[in-house]
């Protein structure tokens, strides 16, 4: 079980060959690491097991090799459109997952390649940024110089990049950590950085293709990916490498990866997140205050030094939520497969929030 869906396993990954099994999406939502909140968003695991089939099945036509199998539905594994309501199962091939041991935030990543060989989940997550937001990291950590923009200093409204950048962050450690290119070639292993870069740039075109097509804006995202070297690797695809195959793991492309907007307006679980720093600003804090110290003293498990805990969202914002992420999968697939009002009523409401 991860923070927001669980796995069913049918056959193990070994060292040679990949496993089969299923991500099960729940209701539950996480936002600030904090892992599962107090609420259930209703159909939010649906709508994102539906949303990542999409993309998967659009990856795949476009040559992106992936780990996605199809969806269940009543215990059959069929594509999206054969579905006989929204699923909330995905099947999907499974690598391994070694331990990742660690002394505080020292962690030992050529345990987990030898524990690994050639068939490992890539303990990396690949970032895609096509706009810089109010608030984005990016704003700490880099000048507009750096990215070709005629700006002295950040301003003060989104902005557009002429080009995706692509960042690489931890995957298993206790906070995310902004890594440069030389540390995520070394904890990706036999897997190639310049290939991930290559994959991560071939899924943001598509992403942002279909998004625009359903008058989307497409932000930024993420991806995850496994490593498999016993696979024939096949220049021809996105993820082929000498000595091995990239293929796109986890979901890709749904409104907990990646950031939306619909006409200025967030389309994302980005809404969750702002509205818990303008309700809950003294739980957001101790958040970051935790983080801080943990880092300070060498301690992986921040939230042991956290003070607060979130409290539950009033019913009108779950209902708000709910709206969002089904309204705004109806848009991006373009299929009414969600009782739903229209995506401009959805966002509506999240105005008013």
């Amino acid at each position: 079980m991860t923070s927001v869906k669980g796995f069913r396993i049918e056959e193990e990954a070994t060292d040679d060959s990949l496993g089969r099994g299923s991500f099960v999406f729940t209701d539950a939502y996480s936002v600030f690491d904090w892992g599962q909140m107090p609420d259930q968003i209703p159909e939010k695991g649906a709508s994102l097991c539906t949303m990542g089939a999409y993309n998967f099945e659009l990856l795949e036509s476009e040559g992106v090799p992936t780990h996605y199998r199809g969806v269940v539905d009543d215990g059959d594994v069929v594509p999206l459109e054969d579905t006989s309501r929204p699923p909330d199962e995905m099947a999907i091939d499974l690598t391994q997952v070694p331990d990742l041991p660690n002394e505080g935030r020292e962690y030992d990543y050529d345990h987990y390649h030898d524990a690994a060989g050639e068939n490992y989940l890539i303990p990396l997550e690949v970032v895609f940024r096509n706009r810089v937001p109010v608030g984005s990291s990016l704003r700490r950590r880099t000048e507009p110089a750096d990215h070709g923009l005629e700006f002295e200093e950040w301003p003060e409204e989104a902005v557009d990049l002429a080009e995706p950048i692509v960042e690489f962050t931890t995957k298993y450690e206790e906070g995310d950590r902004q890594l440069d290119r030389e540390e995520a070639d070394y904890i990706a292993g036999e897997a190639s950085i310049d290939d991930l870069e290559s994959v991560a740039l071939e899924v943001n075109r598509i992403v942002t293709e279909r998004a625009e097509s359903a008058g989307l804006t497409h932000e930024d995202g993420k991806i995850e990916c496994l490593y498999f070297g016993a696979a024939t690797a096949d220049g021809e695809r996105a993820g082929g490498s000498a000595n091995g195959e990239i293929r796109v793991a986890d979901v890709v492309g749904t409104f907990d990866e990646n950031r939306f907007s619909y006409e200025g307006i967030q389309l994302s679980k980005e809404v969750l997140r702002q509205y818990h720093k303008r309700t809950q600003p003294e739980w957001v804090q101790a958040v970051e205050a935790a983080k801080a110290e943990a880092k300070r003293e060498g301690v992986a498990d921040w939230k042991s030094l956290c003070e607060e805990a979130p409290e539950p969202l009033d019913d009108g914002v779950v209902d708000t939520a709910r709206d969002l992420y089904c309204a705004g999968t109806n848009a991006y697939i373009g299929r009414e497969v969600f009782d739903a009002p229209p995506l401009s009523s959805a966002i509506g409401a999240v105005q008013r929030l």
